[in-house]
C-alpha cells in the first residue's frame, strides 16, 4: 500500500528508478565485486576467486537480503552474507578488509553521479526553455516592479535572460560539485586502511578505478558529511530559484494583472466550486515542494557533526532526505519546464500594467532629462518627486502635471514630455543584455 506521495504523486520514473531498493543493492555489489577484483590485483585474493563474485551479482536478490536482515539486524552484512551464498566458496573473499560505510557510502556515490546526469541534462532543459523565452520576448516592453510598486519599464526578455543566467550558474556549481561529491573509499574500520595491509592505498585506487570515480584522500569510517551537505545546499539552492521564477508567473497571473498564464488544458479544472478558475496549480506545485527540499539544509548540515571516527546519527537521516530532496528537486525541474514552455502572454494586459499610474513610473526618465537641461540631479528630483505626488493625489497624468510647472514647461515641450514618458522609449540596453546573454549562453548556435 502506497503512503508517501513519491510513490504515487511525485517524481520521474528515471529518478526514482535510481533510489529503489534494488539500485541500491545494485550499487552495493558493485562496488563489492570492483574491490575484490582490486584485491586481486594487488595478490591479496585469488583472481578466479574475484572473477566469480563479480560474475555473480545478478542472482542477489532484494528479497533474500531482508530475509538475512531481518535475522541478524545488519543491513550490510545482510548484503554481504546474500552475496557470499551465490558465490560458492570464492565468496569467503567478500568484504576482505572493508567496513560497512566503505561499500555504503561509495554505493550512495555511484547513486549520486547517475542523479547528477539527470538533473544536470533538465537543467539544460530548463535553461533552454528560459532562453527561448528571453528570444522571443527581448523587446516585450513591461512594468518593472520594486517592493510590489510599479518602477521604470523593463522587458520580459529581460526577466528570461536573468533567470537563464542563474540556471547557467547552478550548471557550473553542479560540474564543480561532482568532483567533490561522486567519490569513493575504502578505509577500513577508522580510517586507516590496516586490514588491507600496505597495500590500502593501491587498493582504494584500484577500487574507485574499476568503479569510474574517484577516491577520496583521506576519510575516518565514513566519508565526510561537508560533500553531501554540499549537494543538499546545491539541490537547496536550485529549488530556490525555481521558487522564484514561478513565484513571479504566480503573481503575473494575478486576475487584476493577468500579464500571463501558465498552460491550461481543455478539460483541466481549476476549482471543485468556481467553473471559472483557472489557477496557477504547477507553478504552486513547484513553490511548495521547493520548501520541503530546502528544509534538508539543516539536518544535512548537522549530518557532519558525528562523534569521533564517526556514529549512526547521519545513516537514518540520509535515508529519507537524501532520495527524497534529490526526487522531489528532479519532479519540481520537471514542472518548471512545463510551466515555462507553456507559457501564454497577454500584451493587452501588459500595456495596461504600464499605464495603471498614468506615468507616474516614468519619474526616473524625466529627472534625468531636465538633469541634462541644467537642473541639476539634486534639484531635478525634487521638482519631479513634487509633481509626481501631486499626479497621485489628483489622479492625473503626470506628464500633464509636469507641463503645469512653468520651470518645466519652459525647458521642455509637451511633445517631448510625451516622448519622455514613453515606457517603450525608456529601456536602456536591456535588449542588448538579452542578446549578451543568449550568445554567453551559446544560444543562436544551438538554434542553427
Amino acid at each position: 500500500m502506497a503512503i508517501h506521495p513519491i510513490e504515487f504523486r511525485y517524481g520521474t520514473p528515471e529518478m526514482k528508478a535510481v533510489w529503489t531498493e534494488e539500485a541500491k543493492l545494485k550499487k552495493l555489489l558493485m562496488v563489492e565485486a570492483a574491490l575484490a577484483k582490486a584485491e586481486a590485483e594487488v595478490g591479496l585474493i585469488p583472481k578466479e576467486d574475484a572473477r566469480i563474485i563479480a560474475e555473480n551479482m545478478e542472482k542477489v536478490s532484494v528479497e533474500r537480503v531482508r530475509q538475512i536482515e531481518d535475522e541478524i539486524s545488519h543491513d550490510m552484512m545482510a548484503v554481504v552474507l546474500a552475496y557470499a551464498e551465490v558465490c560458492g566458496d570464492a565468496g569467503k573473499w567478500i568484504h576482505y578488509g572493508a567496513t560497512s560505510n566503505d561499500i555504503l557510502d561509495t554505493g550512495l556515490a555511484l547513486q549520486l553521479g547517475d542523479s547528477i546526469d539527470i538533473l544536470e541534462e533538465k537543467l539544460a532543459r530548463f535553461k533552454q526553455a528560459l532562453l527561448e523565452k528571453a528570444d522571443q520576448t527581448r523587446t516585450l516592453v513591461t512594468a518593472g516592479r520594486t517592493h510590489g510598486q510599479l518602477a521604470v519599464p523593463t522587458t520580459y526578455g529581460l526577466r528570461f535572460a536573468i533567470w537563464a543566467s542563474e540556471v547557467g550558474r547552478h550548471e557550473e556549481r553542479l560540474r564543480q560539485m561532482r568532483e567533490r561529491v561522486v567519490v569513493g573509499q575504502m578505509s577500513g574500520a577508522v580510517g586507516t586502511q590496516a586490514a588491507f595491509g600496505k597495500e590500502g592505498i593501491k587498493i582504494k585506487e584500484l577500487t574507485m578505478k574499476n568503479l569510474g570515480i574517484k577516491a577520496v584522500t583521506v576519510s575516518s569510517q565514513i566519508i565526510q558529511r561537508d560533500r553531501h551537505a554540499e549537494y543538499m545546499m546545491f539541490l537547496a539552492g536550485v529549488a530556490s530559484t525555481l521558487d522564484k521564477i514561478c513565484l513571479e508567473i504566480r503573481l503575473m497571473q494575478r486576475s487584476e494583472i493577468g500579464e500571463l498564464a501558465e498552460g491550461f488544458g481543455k478539460k483541466q479544472v481549476g476549482s471543485s466550486t468556481m467553473p471559472h478558475k483557472r489557477n496557477p496549480i504547477n507553478a504552486e506545485q513547484v513553490c511548495g515542494l521547493a520548501r520541503v527540499v530546502r528544509s534538508y539544509v539543516e539536518p544535512s548540515l548537522q549530518n557532519n557533526v558525528l562523534w569521533d571516527e564517526r556514529d549512526l546519527t547521519n545513516s537514518s537521516c540520509e535515508r529519507v532526505i537524501i532520495p527524497e530532496a534529490t526526487i522531489l528537486l528532479d519532479h519540481i525541474l520537471r514542472k518548471a519546464i512545463n510551466v515555462i514552455t507553456g507559457l501564454t502572454f497577454y500584451p493587452e494586459n501588459i500595456k495596461r500594467s504600464l499605464n495603471v499610474i498614468k506615468g507616474v513610473q516614468m519619474s526616473e526618465a524625466v529627472m534625468i532629462e531636465l538633469a541634462k537641461r541644467g537642473f541639476g540631479r539634486q534639484k531635478a528630483h525634487e521638482i519631479v518627486r513634487s509633481a509626481s505626488m501631486k499626479a497621485f493625489e489628483e489622479n492625473r497624468f503626470l506628464k500633464d502635471v509636469l507641463m503645469d510647472d512653468p520651470e518645466i514647461s519652459e525647458k521642455l515641450t509637451e511633445k517631448e514630455v510625451e516622448e519622455i514618458t514613453d515606457p517603450e522609449r525608456y529601456i536602456g540596453t536591456a535588449v542588448e543584455q538579452v542578446e549578451e546573454v543568449l550568445e554567453k549562453e551559446g544560444y543562436r548556435q544551438r538554434k542553427l
